[in-house]
């Protein structure tokens, strides 16, 4: 009787400790909150690198003879280019593409009858990659002249990229840390409490836009702009503070 006595004095005490415990990390809990902000920072700059891709073809009746043309208009691309201060390590031409041509056969009736080979059709395919950004720009724009003397080039939009993205891009996590600190701090402050210590830490949206651009809008997979030369830096930072 005594044994079993201990037991349910025992049992009391444990059940009263736990109460106890309970009580204080409710109190804890409630005393310490926490504050979620969101804080963000932009940056312009202009790009330092352009990459500028181009294309011309030549069509013959055998692949030889289209060849031979097609290396005549690779000479005189890059006389071109070199001419107009291209250096030749930043001209870069791919391997020759090959399509065999076809032309459809008709029965004097207008009857569909098959395909024949109808001669070659070679392509050759040139990068330009330079940190002379303003000197491309200018060449991308007068590859007209390369037509009037006969090369078939197509060219296509020069794209812009800043080498030193990752430098910016540390200075705008800074930036925008900062920037939610404060903000915690006011928030803090008009809500009577004081901020304890940073409890987690998270990047948001990281993107580079047109500068001054109005079609572009923010949106949380980011964007990363190449059209055009000016261009605005966007980052943000979430950080949740502890408070009490």
């Amino acid at each position: 009787m005594k044994n079993y006595l201990n037991t349910i004095i025992l049992s009391i005490a444990v059940i009263i400790c736990v109460s106890i415990l309970a009580i204080s990390l409710v109190r804890i809990r409630t005393n310490q909150g926490a504050i979620a902000v969101t804080g963000s920072a932009t940056t312009s700059f202009t790009a330092d690198l352009i990459v500028w891709r181009g294309a011309f073809s030549k069509k013959a009746t055998t692949s030889k003879e289209a060849y031979e043309k097609l290396k005549n208009d690779t000479a005189a691309v890059k006389a071109y280019l070199t001419g107009k201060g291209v250096k030749e390590n930043e001209i870069v031409f791919s391997s020759i593409e090959m399509e065999e041509n076809q032309k459809s056969l008709y029965t004097s009736d207008g009857k569909f009858i098959g395909n024949s080979a109808d001669g070659y059709t070679l392509t050759q395919r040139v990068t330009i990659e330079s940190n002379d950004v303003d000197n491309i720009e200018v060449v991308s724009r007068d590859i007209t002249e390369l037509i009037d003397r006969g090369v078939e080039f197509f060219s296509m939009p020069p794209e812009y990229y800043y080498t030193k993205l990752d430098e910016l891009k540390i200075g705008l996590i800074s930036k925008s840390t900062e920037n939610a600190r404060i903000r915690a701090e006011k928030i803090a402050e008009q809500s009577g409490g004081k901020m304890v210590k940073l409890h987690s830490a998270s990047l948001g949206v990281f993107q580079i836009t047109a500068e001054n651009s109005s079609t572009e809008s923010y949106n949380y997979s980011g964007a990363f702009d190449v059209s055009s030369k000016k261009k605005t830096a966007f980052i943000t930072t979430r950080l949740e503070y502890l408070v009490k």
